[in-house]
């Protein structure tokens, strides 16, 4: 089985897939590109409704009807929404990511795999209100617990990290219609750059007016909420800080989503036997601080491909090639307590939980000039 899937709204799919091939930039839709896509009914063999998705060609992903013992049909609908804004999210993050949509649709190809995502990952800048809660509060809204802060010194970032709500624990369906995956967002701690740094970053956020406030759209759409930076400014901030250039020109695109290994059935639940079958089949793996990254209590596994790269037009009219996303695979053993458990008794809260600052400090450098120019 093949995860597939279509727009059910014509304008909608043909807006957003067009706008997700695009260089990040300013982009402007007609309103009814913002109307949900019709949902579609799919059944899936552990009992729960979903739709399949496809990572073949302009990916585009549908609404999704799921199972839930709710009975607010209002609940069920702004669990609809939410899904959809993810969807686009993730349909904008696949077309400009050929790498991510060929392992995911390589991975569901292994005996009918249903992927689950561990994470989504988004960067900001932290000034003008453009920092982790313009991103945070659509999360908030929709049932999300804000949990610990990870702070990055060297590289001048702090991050948060959000659970989902209890409710979306259910099995099956896969991507974003499966389990809601956790959130982490990152900024840049701005007023520790150099002032001219600080003066480039002030002047595009100055520029977006409130754009702050429409950080979801602009991450489901594709587009900056401000204008398209000189490629010298560009080149100004990745010299002193490569987070700050990537997220110049990226904005709050999805910087990455996160294979939960040991939610998959076939030996790849193994991280490692995930990262060699990766490297058989010709992909990169962020090497910094070596290929898997471990957590000192020994129960968070991470690993990641190196960036994809995309042309983006800068407002100079010079074309440049600028970092994109990657993709990363987590596995979470199962904590000390509940060693005893049987494989059929163990649950996503039996495992080991949130994130580790040395893990997550190597997972950056996955957009690193350093990484991105490796040879082998």
């Amino acid at each position: 089985m093949k995860l597939s899937a279509v727009f059910s709204s014509s304008c909608y799919s043909s807006a957003i897939a067009k706008n997700a091939l695009q260089p990040p930039s300013l982009v402007t839709l007609p309103a009814s590109a913002f109307l949900p896509p019709l949902s579609r009914k799919l059944s899936c063999r552990h009992g729960v409704s979903y739709n399949r998705l496809s990572f073949r060609g302009n990916s585009s992903f549908s609404s999704t009807a799921i199972s839930s013992s709710k009975s607010d049909s209002q609940s069920q609908g702004s669990e609809s929404f939410f899904r959809d804004t993810l969807r686009s999210m993730e349909t904008v993050y696949l077309n400009r990511n050929p790498t991510a949509k060929s392992i995911l649709e390589l991975v569901s190809s292994i005996d009918d795999e249903q992927i689950c995502y561990d994470h989504l990952a988004f960067r900001t800048f932290g000034v003008n209100g453009y920092g982790i809660n313009s991103l945070a509060s659509l999360f908030l809204d929709y049932g999300y617990t804000q949990k610990e802060e990870l702070r990055f010194p060297a590289k001048k970032l702090k991050a948060l990290w959000f659970s989902p709500p209890n409710s979306s624990s259910q099995d099956g369906g896969s991507g974003v219609n499966g389990p809601l995956p956790r959130v982490f967002i990152s900024e840049l701690l701005v007023d520790q750059l150099s002032p001219r740094a600080q003066e480039i970053i002030r002047k595009y956020t100055k520029k977006s007016g409130s754009g702050n406030k429409y950080a979801a759209f602009a991450s489901a759409l594709g587009s900056l909420t401000w204008e398209k930076p000189l490629y010298s400014e560009f080149q100004q901030l990745a010299g002193e800080s490569e987070y700050a250039a990537w997220t110049l020109v990226n904005g709050y695109a999805l910087n990455h989503v996160t294979i939960s290994t040991h939610r998959l059935k076939s030996n790849l639940r193994n991280i490692k036997s995930l990262n060699e079958f990766i490297k058989k089949n010709g992909f990169k793996l962020n090497s910094d601080g070596g290929v898997l990254k471990v957590s000192p209590d020994g129960l968070l596994l991470q690993s990641s491909t190196v960036a994809d790269s995309m042309p983006f037009s800068f407002s100079d009219g010079v074309v440049e090639s600028v970092p994109c996303s990657y993709i990363e695979f987590a596995e979470r053993l199962v904590l000390p307590q509940y060693k005893n458990l049987s494989e059929s008794e163990i649950k996503e809260s039996h495992r080991r939980d949130g994130f580790e600052v040395g893990n997550a400090d190597k997972i950056f450098e996955s957009t690193s000039k350093e990484q991105l120019t490796r040879r082998a």
